[in-house]
C-alpha cells in the first residue's frame, strides 16, 4: 500500500498487491506441468514414426489456448520479443558475445546491478552456461519489457516467476540466464534460454506460445503484481499517443476497426468511454492528416494510407536515433546526421562518442561518430560486428563498402592499353612527392591480388597487370557482395589527446602528412587542429620535423621511423617478459611462426610470431582473429602484410 499527497493536502491511499505467494504459485505450476505432460503423452500412445501425438506442434501448444483468458483492456501491457538462434549458423562465439554484451557495464541501477542471474543464483556463471550449451542445436533469446517496469521494483523476482510459469506451460525445467537493463526509457530483461529440455532433447516451443503465450503470461503476472490499470492511467497513455510520430495502439485500433479501408468515426456512442475513445481516434486521424498519412473522405469517414504503418515505424526509429545521438553528444552542439551509404559516397572520419546495440535481439550495433566535419553521425553497423572493437574516443573511418574505391580508379587511370605497371606508378608517385610512395604502390598491388583471385584482373609478369576498362565497377560489385553496406575501420584506438606525445605512427601523423586536409573548424574538427599543432611541436622536439616560418616540414619516411622506434621498444619489453629474442622483420621478408598473442600499439595492432629462435612483430589483420596458437606465414611490406594460413605455402589471405 502506498500513500500519496495532493495539492489540497488530502491523503490518498492506493492499494498495490504484493508479490504472489510462492506456495500457491508452486501448486498451480505443478497442476499445469502435469496437464502439459498428460496432453503430450495422450495415455502413452504413439503415432506413426514413434512420435507422441501433438509433439510436432511443439511444447506449449496446449497452454497457448488458455493464456490470456483473464486479461482485459485494463490489464498491464508487456512486450515480449523472441529470437530463435541456430548456433551453427550464428557462429561459435555467438553465445558468449551476446552474453558479454547484455552483462556490460552501465545498464543496471544501484539496487539491481547488471550482473547475470539465474533461477537460483544472483550471480550466474556465464562461461559455465555457455559451455553447457555449446553443443545445443539452438537457443532462444528473449527481451521482456513490462510497460510499468519501474513500478515492479524487483525485476529479478518477476523474471523468475515468469520463467516458472513458462516451465509449467512447457512441461520441462528450463536452463536460462537473465540480465536486467535500466539504461533506456523502458527497463527490460534479456533472457537467454538453452534449446534443451530437462531430458536433454531439443526444446521445441510451439509457434502460438512464442507469438502470444509468453506475452500473455507476462501480462498476467504484471497485472497480478500491480493490479489492473486505472481508467486515468489508460486515458493518459492514449492522450500521449495522439500526437506521437510512431506506430501506436490508437493506430492499431484504427487498423482493426477499418471496413473496406475506411474508418467511420461519425457513429454515435451511448457509452461515455466509447465517446471518449472516438474523440481520441479523431484527434489521431487529424494528426495523421497533417502528416500526410490520412484523408477525410467525407465528414466522419477517414481513409488511412496503406503505407502509414511503415512510415510511422520508420519515424519512430528515427526519433529513437535522434534521442540516442542527443544523449551521446550531451551539451556539445552538433548538426545531427544519419550515415546513408547508398546516398553519399564520402567517408566519415571522427571519434567514437557512443556505441551500443540498435537491435538488442539481433545484436545489431551502432556508433555515434563525432566527425572532423563538425557533425555527429549515427552509423548502423553490419550484423555480427562486435562493438567492443571500437573503444569510446577511438578514431574510426566509415564509408559505404558499395562505393567505388579510389585505388580502382587510380589503377584504371594509370593503365596504358589495359596494362598497369608498378614501376610506372612508382615513378609518378615519386615525381609528385607522395609520402611513402613505395607503400602507396604496395597498397594498389594488394588490391590487385585480391581481384586476381576472382579473375577480374590478370598478372602478366612481376609488376605488370592486365586490367579491364570497367575495373572500378567490377571492384564495386565485388565489395558489395563481400561486405555489407557499411565498412568501419579503426584508424586508432587511442584518443587524439594521447596521440600528441607518443612514439609511434599515429593517425595524427597521417593527417600531418596530408597537411590536415578535410579537417573542419567546428566541433571535433577544431579539437583535431589543436592536436595536430601539439603533435607538430612534439615531432620537432624529437628531431623528426622542422619549422620553417609558419610551415612544418616533416622528416622523410616519418611513419616508418616512428613505427620502427615503437616496435623496437615493444620488442624489448616482450623479450624481457618471455626471454625470447626480438628479430625485426625486414621489408618484403616472408616470416613464419606460431601466433602467440597480439599487441596493441600506437602504430596499430601487431601479431607476435614465435619461430623457435625468437619472435617477430608483424601487422595484425582480422583474418587471423581465431588463429591463436597456429603456425602462420606473413609477408611484410612496410605497414602492410599478407597472411598465409597453415604450414604449407598457399594463397595469401590478407
Amino acid at each position: 500500500m502506498s500513500k500519496r499527497g495532493n495539492s489540497d493536502g488530502d491523503d490518498h491511499f492506493r492499494i498495490r498487491p504484493g508479490t504472489p505467494k510462492q506456495r500457491g504459485q508452486a501448486f498451480v505450476s505443478q497442476v499445469l506441468r502435469q496437464t502439459t505432460k498428460a496432453s503430450n503423452a495422450t495415455g502413452g500412445q504413439r503415432g506413426k514414426g514413434g512420435k507422441t501425438p501433438g509433439s510436432r506442434l511443439g511444447r506449449g501448444h496446449v497452454a497457448a489456448r488458455f493464456t490470456g483468458q483473464v486479461l482485459s483492456a485494463r490489464s498491464r501491457r508487456v512486450t515480449v520479443k523472441v529470437r530463435l538462434v541456430y548456433l551453427k549458423q550464428a557462429g561459435v562465439r555467438s553465445t558468449i558475445t551476446h552474453l558479454r554484451y547484455i552483462e556490460r557495464e552501465g545498464v543496471g541501477r544501484e539496487q539491481d546491478t547488471s550482473e547475470a542471474y539465474g533461477p537460483m543464483t544472483d550471480r550466474a556463471d556465464l562461461p559455465a552456461f555457455e559451455e553447457r550449451g555449446r553443443e545445443d542445436r539452438h537457443q532462444f533469446r528473449l527481451i521482456v519489457s513490462p510497460e510499468d517496469a519501474e513500478q515492479l521494483d524487483d525485476l529479478r523476482t518477476y523474471t523468475r516467476h515468469l520463467m516458472g510459469r513458462m516451465e509449467a506451460d512447457l512441461g520441462s525445467r528450463l536452463d536460462w540466464v537473465a540480465v536486467n537493463h535500466w539504461n533506456t526509457d523502458n527497463p527490460h530483461t534479456h533472457i537467454v534460454l538453452r534449446g534443451k529440455d530437462d531430458t536433454g532433447k531439443d526444446l521445441i516451443i510451439s509457434q502460438a506460445y512464442i507469438t502470444r503465450g509468453m506475452r500473455e503470461r507476462a501480462a498476467e503476472l504484471s497485472t497480478e503484481w500491480l493490479g489492473p490499470r486505472t481508467e486515468l492511467e489508460i486515458q493518459r497513455t492514449l492522450v500521449r499517443e495522439v500526437d506521437q510520430e510512431r506506430w501506436t495502439s490508437l493506430d492499431r485500433t484504427l487498423q482493426r476497426e477499418a471496413r473496406d479501408g475506411l474508418n467511420h468515426v461519425d457513429q454515435p456512442a451511448g457509452d461515455p468511454k466509447l465517446r471518449q475513445q472516438r474523440v481520441l481516434l479523431v484527434g489521431r486521424l487529424q494528426r495523421l492528416q497533417r502528416m500526410g498519412l490520412a484523408t477525410e473522405e467525407r465528414p466522419g469517414v477517414w481513409a488511412v494510407h496503406v503505407d502509414a504503418e511503415q512510415t510511422l515505424r520508420a519515424l519512430g526509429e528515427r526519433g529513437d536515433i535522434i534521442r540516442t545521438m542527443q544523449r551521446a553528444m550531451g551539451n556539445q552542439q552538433r548538426d545531427l546526421a544519419v550515415f546513408q551509404p547508398g546516398e553519399d559516397s564520402r567517408s566519415i572520419i571522427g571519434r567514437v562518442a557512443a556505441k551500443g546495440l540498435a537491435d538488442e535481439l539481433h545484436d545489431k550495433g551502432y556508433l555515434v561518430v563525432d566527425g572532423i566535419d563538425g557533425k555527429a553521425h549515427y552509423v548502423a553497423l553490419p550484423a555480427k560486428t562486435e562493438v567492443e572493437q571500437f573503444p569510446i574516443g577511438a578514431v574510426v573511418e566509415v564509408k559505404g563498402s558499395a562505393s567505388v574505391r579510389e585505388t580502382d580508379r587510380t589503377i584504371t587511370a594509370l593503365a596504358a592499353h589495359g596494362l598497369y605497371r608498378t614501376d610506372h606508378h612508382l615513378t609518378i608517385a615519386q615525381s609528385q612527392s607522395t609520402p611513402e610512395p613505395r607503400e602507396v604502390v604496395d597498397t594498389h598491388v594488394r588490391r590487385l591480388e585480391a581481384l586476381r583471385r576472382l579473375g577480374i584482373v590478370e598478372r602478366m609478369a612481376e609488376g605488370v597487370w592486365r586490367v579491364p576498362d570497367d575495373l572500378p565497377e567490377q571492384g564495386r560489385q565485388y565489395d558489395a557482395q563481400r561486405l555489407s553496406d557499411v565498412a568501419v575501420e579503426l584508424r586508432s584506438h587511442l584518443p587524439i589527446e594521447q596521440q600528441t606525445r607518443v612514439i609511434g605512427a599515429t593517425w595524427l601523423d597521417q593527417r600531418l602528412i596530408c597537411d590536415g586536409k578535410g579537417v573542419g573548424d567546428l566541433g571535433f574538427g577544431s579539437e583535431v587542429k589543436d592536436a595536430l599543432q601539439q603533435r607538430s611541436d612534439f615531432l620537432i622536439q624529437q628531431g623528426l620535423a622542422e619549422r620553417h616560418g609558419q610551415r612544418v616540414v616533416l622528416a622523410g619516411k616519418l611513419l616508418a621511423t616512428l613505427r620502427g622506434r615503437e616496435l623496437a621498444t615493444a620488442g624489448r619489453t616482450i623479450a624481457a617478459e618471455t626471454g625470447l629474442q626480438h628479430r625485426p622483420a625486414a621489408d618484403g621478408e616472408r616470416v613464419r611462426g606460431v601466433y602467440r598473442r597480439s599487441v596493441m600499439l600506437a602504430s596499430g595492432r601487431f601479431a607476435m610470431l614465435d619461430d623457435g629462435l625468437g619472435f617477430r612483430l608483424v601487422p595484425w589483420k582480422p583474418v587471423i582473429q581465431h588463429r591463436l596458437g597456429q603456425t602462420l606465414v606473413a609477408t611484410v611490406r612496410g605497414a602492410a602484410v599478407s597472411w598465409e594460413v597453415g604450414r604449407q605455402r598457399g594463397p595469401a589471405v590478407g
